[in-house]
């Protein structure tokens, strides 16, 4: 993967900047030491690794002003940080970068319970928002699959989603306001404690900017009443094609499910190997979940489960209990560890109308011979959010090559299917250069002038989104 030649300038006055930070942050906010910096090198796309100039970790908006000032002045690019859980390298460092780590800031600054409401500074984890508030049975809805570690501020750069979104939608659906830190190091308002803000919709441009355009350091987020109860259902069939015309049909009668999850045989074996959860031997698994009342919950999964009995499953089982739902659930959301544990693998995010699943299943299917890798299929099937984890061996010279060909080819389906590149992991440096197969110059063009306007010396997550020839004049101004 290209990366832009390192500013060797700046590199030579790393002593200097180090100084400038270490006079307005406490001593143990800068890593500059080259044992600590490692840490920093890279993020859950570990193919590329790159250890930063530096390292700061504020705790307070006030801090990560006085360190973009410093940045921008010195004119130093920064990339920010939330947990390092990207996938598409969002977090990926260069070599004179300083890494802008939100994770320290991760206070409840507010909780509105009467008008549905959570103000957390954006260093706190995905999970632990809604464990500030399920005592008082809320809850906060979009949940990515890491969301035991991953952070606020990662979420709203990548817009991410989970497996509940196809219901309460992703971080956009449910991000109220934030309180941005521009790169001279203006902090600005936008949105707040309602519904709509005034004006231009600059809450939707940043949510998914990808760090492009300001640092996002409190974030004000709806929370939602738990439901009565939810019950999920497991449905197996003989073939990948026909599990993917099933979810077509629940969506194309109108229920709307909590969530409609797919797995296929591979991740099916590896996650039944790690968790136990007592799937069944079947080439593709679905676990569709409702929820509501005990009323609601049985029309529902009629409705569904006779749907699902027209494509004559091999297996169809409804959960009794607690103790099954949650081993239903625990084998999905352990799905991308346990792959982990069997083979290198990179995961896609792709997304294509519900009714292309078994056209785009079976050209996956295709791919994987054509090139020889593996891939294990595990995804939101209810959005069209594909998950395709294509397996090589990083230490077997040109695998990562082909896995990244095969990958682009996968995602240029997409686009061709009348999706697009990315879900909710983000375009980063992954897709950096596929850009140009969903995007045409023109459209391109528009969305580096926004950067622009808030981002003119374009010192904000260097490299990343836009293709390095595109943006290659404005990053050399």
């Amino acid at each position: 993967m290209e990366m832009p030649t390192p500013d060797t300038k700046i590199m030579s006055r790393k002593a200097s900047i180090v100084e400038r930070f270490q006079a307005v942050l406490p001593a143990d906010a800068v890593i500059h030491e080259e044992a600590g910096t490692r840490a920093y090198e890279c993020d859950a796309l570990t193919a590329y690794k790159c250890p930063p100039l530096c390292v700061t970790l504020p705790r307070t908006t006030q801090e990560v002003s006085d360190i973009l000032k410093i940045c921008d002045e010195e004119r130093v690019p920064v990339v920010p940080r939330g947990s390092g859980t990207s996938l598409a390298g969002g977090a990926l460092p260069t070599a004179d970068c300083v890494i802008l780590g939100v994770a320290r800031m991760n206070d409840v600054l507010e909780t509105n319970y009467d008008d549905r409401y959570i103000r957390v500074q954006t260093g706190r984890t995905n999970l632990s928002v809604t464990g500030a508030v399920e005592a008082d049975d809320f809850f906060y809805a979009p949940d990515p699959s890491s969301q035991l570690a991953c952070a606020i501020a990662g979420n709203i750069a990548m817009n991410s989603g989970g497996a509940h979104c196809l219901k309460y939608g992703v971080t956009t659906n449910n991000l109220l306001g934030v309180k941005m830190v521009m790169m001279d190091g203006t902090v600005a308002e936008i949105g707040g404690a309602h519904l709509d803000a005034a004006g231009y919709d600059l809450l939707g441009l940043i949510c998914g900017s990808e760090g492009q355009l300001g640092i996002v350091t409190e974030a004000t987020l709806r929370i939602l009443r738990k439901p009565e109860g939810a019950r999920p259902v497991l449905i197996g069939f003989d073939s990948n094609e026909v599990a993917g015309a099933c979810v077509a049909d629940i969506i194309k009668a109108g229920v709307l499910p909590v969530a409609v999850e797919f797995m296929d045989r591979k991740v099916i074996q590896v996650v039944e190997n790690y968790a136990r959860a007592g799937y069944p031997d079947c080439e593709a698994l679905l676990i569709v979940e409702v929820e509501g009342s005990e009323a609601e919950i049985d029309e529902q999964l009629g409705v569904i489960l006779q749907i699902a009995r027209k494509h004559n499953p091999v297996e169809l089982r409804e959960s009794k209990s607690a103790e099954e739902s949650a081993a239903i659930w625990l084998g999905r959301k352990s799905a991308f560890g346990a792959m982990g544990q069997i083979n290198d693998y990179m995961c896609l995010d792709g997304t294509i109308p519900v009714s292309s699943l078994p056209f785009v299943l079976k050209r996956i299917g295709e791919l994987s011979k054509q090139y020889g890798l593996d891939v294990g299929n595990v995804f939101h099937a209810g959005d069209g959010n594909m998950h395709p984890l294509i397996l090589f061996d990083a230490n077997k010279p040109g695998d990562l090559e082909l896995c990244e060909a095969m990958g682009a080819d996968i995602l240029r389906l997409c686009v061709e299917a009348g999706g697009c590149l990315t879900g909710e992991h983000g375009v980063g440096i992954e897709k950096r250069d596929l850009m140009v197969d969903q995007f045409l110059p023109e459209d391109l063009e528009i969305q580096m002038a926004v950067k622009d306007v808030f981002d003119p010396k374009w010192l904000l997550n260097p490299a990343k989104v836009f293709p390095l020839a595109a943006s290659a004049p404005r990053r050399a101004a």
